[in-house]
């Protein structure tokens, strides 16, 4: 296999964002519980949560936003729609996985900093139900048993889900008061002057996490696309045995 083919290939285990993947997550891991951090007021060693909560709802906004893409255009092509298909679900479970990751670590710090697993606040109940709208997604598509019914059922609902969950995540809140940084007049963690390596370790966590998350959706549409074509050559062998 030649290098090419080995570091820019998709397919290969050694493609070159999947190593930057590891490289940067373990960049983050190491480096964001060792390197030093700012004493601010309530919030003290727990900010080290930055480097994970936060990155955990980048990933989350963009792979809804890939998923609502992926809806509209399987509603517009006219081939491969299959897999236009396979690549919404795909990155909407994504999506889901790491909104749910986003909740579990956000409630790890809300009990630290405001001393309850969970709160009245706006933030976190929008959020909660922008997660019940999209479970909603997965139930429909359970539910309906033709394959070209239930994929473009599911696409018409993806498209109306992602303004929703939008409106609801990062629109709602900021109109209201809240104790959530960024929202309702809380300043947001930009304002407390991160220092260059705080920046580094962050941004790094945000990309590190989307590239492994692209990464597990990838592995999963490529098994769908090879379940879709093995049951199509059972239903040819099927066939074919049944004209003799």
């Amino acid at each position: 296999m030649s290098i090419h083919q080995t570091f820019f290939n998709n397919r290969s285990p050694l493609a070159w964002w999947k190593i930057a993947s590891f490289l940067l997550l373990l960049f983050v891991v190491l480096k964001g519980f060792t390197s030093p951090v700012p004493r601010l007021p309530i919030l003290n060693e727990t900010i080290r949560n930055l480097y994970f909560h936060v990155p955990m709802w980048f990933g989350m906004t963009a792979f809804l936003l890939i998923a609502f893409v992926q809806a509209i255009v399987y509603l517009n092509s006219k081939t491969n729609k299959a897999l236009q298909d396979f690549r919404s679900v795909e990155y909407t479970n994504m999506g889901m996985c790491f909104g749910v990751l986003g909740i579990i670590t956000g409630m790890l710090w809300a009990k630290s900093t405001w001393g309850a697993y969970w709160t009245t606040d706006p933030k976190l109940n929008s959020a909660a139900i922008g997660m019940l709208i999209y479970s909603a997604y997965i139930v429909l598509r359970g539910s309906i048993q033709d394959e070209e019914q239930r994929a473009r059922i599911s696409a018409v609902f993806n498209i109306f889900a992602f303004p929703a969950f939008v409106s609801l995540v990062y629109i709602l809140p900021r109109l209201t008061d809240s104790l959530h940084p960024g929202s309702g007049g809380n300043p947001g963690f930009s304002q407390y002057d991160r220092d260059r390596e705080m920046n580094l370790i962050f941004y790094s966590s945000g990309l590190g996490f989307i590239l492994l998350g692209v990464w597990i959706t990838t592995l999963r549409i490529r098994l769908r696309v090879l379940k879709l074509k093995l049951g199509q050559r059972f239903t040819q062998s099927s066939a074919v045995i049944d004209s003799h």
